[in-house]
């Protein structure tokens, strides 16, 4: 692709691509689910459904007339309506169909259904589960290890999310046997360096999912505040409920209280963190733009001069990673350093692959996976990468 040239859009009208098959497979997989996470009535039943009808054989509808973010939308919507939900871009479309769960369920308007999160039930049983227990019972044997190993076994677990041998990611990396050739891109020494034990940072860091994730993300938080890799942290969550376990504040509250009813080395990381917060050494932030259907690049200047004020900004997951290159076909071998030169201030993404785009790989990496995997390695879950731009 010659230099200059912006790399195109990935949108959901290529048959088996991974975009396609996100509103043709996965969307009804989790319309059905919603039906019965919660006990709607007739009316929820019926939005949910026509919203999937729509989102596969029709056209971009604009919101309800009532809605509070009309406004808004019809203004990130207005080169959208009216086209097919499969053309459009993939980010956008995807971020407008989970607005649009929200309005079929009820959840900002007056009534019976307002704030009642729809996803909340998928994300509450993941805490419940025997892997969490096995990953927060993993925490007492990292405990006896030093710091410094501790703190790379938790960037691990913080990497990895809510993957099921996040207990064996954390020991093994703790103990130095980690090995790992699925993390396809490694700037943790650059990361560190940025983050110094005994140092005097201020860490942003943009939350990805709920549930097993968030605890990871908390551990890593409770670590680099004990051993001042940050004086302070400023921990950013979703506005209202977002995809599907993407986390709020309310799961934030969920994950505290589960770590305080948990034993040894994880009750003391709720402990810890919830006096933290009362002391102001861990703040909540939500924003707006933090649901919105576009790219970092475009985020308002009250956003911005957030990150600007971090030392460093760390965006988890997936979508957060989308959002901060841009969601396009670049060649992976795309600097990430230029797709991020925008964003005030030194940032690192940590993310587990799980759609298409990708930047920042050298050509012999890219290679390697391509004939190993084909295109796959993009989408599986089962690749990752720290990347770090100063």
């Amino acid at each position: 692709m010659p230099e200059g040239t912006a790399a195109p859009v990935i949108t959901c009208s290529e048959p088996g691509s991974f975009s396609r098959g996100v509103f043709t497979e996965r969307h009804p997989q989790l319309i059905e689910q919603l039906h019965k996470a919660l006990p709607y009535g007739p009316e929820q039943h019926r939005a949910l459904d026509t919203l999937l009808s729509e989102s596969i054989h029709g056209v971009i509808q604009p919101l309800a007339e009532a809605a509070h973010d009309r406004d808004q939308w019809d203004i990130w919507g207005q080169d959208h309506y009216g086209t097919p939900w499969l053309e459009a871009p993939f980010l956008w479309a995807e971020s407008y169909f989970y607005r649009r769960i929200l309005q079929a369920v009820g959840y900002f308007p007056q009534g019976p259904w307002q704030g009642i999160d729809p996803f909340r039930p998928l994300k509450s049983a993941e805490l419940g589960t025997p892997e969490t227990g096995e990953e927060l019972s993993a925490l007492d044997l990292l405990a006896t290890r030093p710091a410094d190993e501790q703190a790379r076994a938790l960037l691990q677990g913080s990497l990895w999310g809510n993957r099921a041998d996040l207990g064996f990611r954390m020991t093994s990396a703790a103990t130095g046997d980690a090995g790992d050739s699925s993390l396809i891109a490694d700037d943790s020494g650059l990361l560190w360096s940025l983050l110094p034990a005994g140092g005097d940072a201020d860490l942003c860091l943009v939350a990805d999912n709920a549930g097993r994730e968030l605890l990871a993300d908390l551990a890593l938080v409770d670590h680099l505040l004990r051993h001042r890799h940050a004086r302070r942290v400023v921990l950013q969550l979703k506005p209202y409920p977002y995809y599907v376990s993407d986390a709020t504040t309310a799961d934030l509250i969920d994950c505290l209280h589960h770590l305080l009813r948990s034993q040894g080395a994880a009750a003391g990381i709720g402990e810890r963190l919830w006096t933290a917060m009362g002391e102001g050494r861990l703040t909540v932030r939500t924003h707006p733009f933090s649901c919105a259907p576009l790219p970092y690049s475009d985020m308002p200047d009250d956003l911005r001069q957030e990150f600007a004020r971090a030392t460093l900004t760390v965006m988890k997951g997936d979508l957060n990673y989308r959002r901060l290159v841009g969601d396009r076909m670049w060649p992976p071998t795309t600097p990430f350093a230029d797709r991020t030169a925008y964003l005030p201030g030194p940032v690192a993404a940590l993310r587990t692959l799980k759609s298409d785009v990708i930047v920042g790989l050298d050509q012999h990496t890219e290679t390697a996976l391509h004939t190993a995997h084909g295109q796959r390695w993009r989408t599986s879950g089962t690749h990752a990468l720290i990347q770090v731009r100063r």
